[in-house]
């Protein structure tokens, strides 16, 4: 079976979740990975539990697997040695240290493309590599904060809120790899390599969509509403006689065909209820009044109702309940990376024409330093 990065070889640098998830994507396609960990100690997620897995955090295992490891002292002059000579092999070099700190190692993009021209150099900063941006510590709930995502999160009139997961490492992650696949495309049609960056601010305003659509067209900041939509009704989590539903009507049919569900298919010709507008206008009234019919049942009896009469609704369900959802529709949400060590979450892209790559287990710290320094050290070809 011939995957797309088949052959390639990605020099991981980059430690904590925005890197090591991207090089673990690109393993998925095919790349072979080794990952560079700090002697000792390795990657700080390793320390970040609990939970625990074996010897190493939960946190580690999640964004590690698939990969190989070994460990340098960027100070040692063998080790420096050693790590050049993979950058130089690599076709795909990550990394997300402070701006300027790989300098004087001649790990930094300009010196390994002056060495290696046909690489794809990925560097991931919190805010930029030049400016004031280059100086600025860049983590996952720092960005959430200052890029706006916090403010539009939560309660109205509550506090903001983060999200639940390290979103933008995520969103990150995956612009990362979308950088680095559409470098290796062009160095398929020019024969040159380059330098990637991509800022952790930048994919989280990019990701900002119509809320940040909206602020650019009115002038006005969006606010936290909970759980409902800001241009669209009824679109949010509504109280049954048991526990919360989320219902997500897109349009003024699957409103009525709601209502019909719900025994007062009169609702939908309301005035205040008609149209998506007059029921965003009135949405509280709107609120009150399906929450009024809903207590006569419990979620998950409304939900399959709904779902029946094509009506967008689902319960809220905890972690568990998710992958046990995707289980029963066949997506196949997790992997089996070894008996010693706990699943994974499985690469989320189906193709036809190729499978992802079986999984390995996440590495211990240097596990393959001893095959890797003989390697590294033998001439190439």
């Amino acid at each position: 079976m011939i995957r797309p990065l088949d052959g390639m070889l990605v020099a991981d640098l980059s430690r904590v979740l925005a890197g090591p998830t991207a090089a673990v994507m690109l393993a998925d396609l095919g790349a072979r990975v080794i990952k560079v960990e700090r002697p000792g100690a390795g990657d700080e997620t390793r320390a970040w539990g609990p939970p625990w897995a074996g010897s190493s955090s939960a946190y580690f295992e999640a964004a590690n697997r698939s990969k190989q490891s070994i460990a340098l002292d960027f100070a040692d002059a063998d080790d420096l040695a050693l790590a050049r000579e993979l950058v130089d092999r690599a076709d795909i070099v990550l990394e997300n240290y402070r701006t300027g700190a790989l300098d004087r190692f001649g790990l930094d993009a300009a010196s390994v493309l002056a060495r290696n021209p046909r690489a794809v150099y990925c560097s991931i900063t919190g805010f930029g590599s030049s400016g004031e941006g280059a100086a600025m510590p860049g983590y996952d709930f720092l960005v959430q904060a200052v890029g706006g995502l916090m403010s539009i999160t939560g309660d109205p009139g509550a506090e903001p809120r983060k999200v639940g997961v390290a979103m933008v490492d995520l969103l990150a992650a995956n612009h990362a790899v979308m950088g680095v696949l559409a470098a290796l495309l062009h160095r398929e049609r020019s024969g040159a390599g380059q330098h990637v960056e991509v800022a952790l601010l930048s994919s989280l305003i990019a990701s900002l969509a119509n809320q940040a659509g909206s602020y650019l067209a009115t002038g006005v900041a969006p606010r936290a509403l909970g759980n409902r939509h800001p241009s669209i009704a009824p679109y949010e989590t509504l109280r049954c006689r048991d526990e919360l539903i989320a219902v997500a009507v897109g349009n003024d049919a699957q409103f009525a065909a709601l209502c019909a569900v719900l025994g007062d298919p009169g609702l939908a010709r309301d005035p205040r209820f008609a149209t998506n507008p007059a029921r965003v206008e009135h949405r509280d009234a709107l609120q009150a009044a399906l929450e009024a019919l809903l207590a006569a049942d419990d979620a998950a009896v409304w939900a399959a109702r709904m779902l029946g009469a094509g009506v967008p609704a689902g319960t809220v369900n905890s972690i568990d309940g998710a992958l046990a959802l995707a289980r029963r529709l066949g997506l196949e949400p997790t992997v089996g990376v070894g008996p010693e060590h706990p699943e994974q979450l499985a690469h989320p892209v189906r193709y036809s024409a190729f499978a992802p790559a079986p999984p390995t287990a996440p590495p211990a710290i240097d596990e393959h330093g001893a095959a890797l320094r003989a390697w590294l050290r033998a001439p190439r070809g």
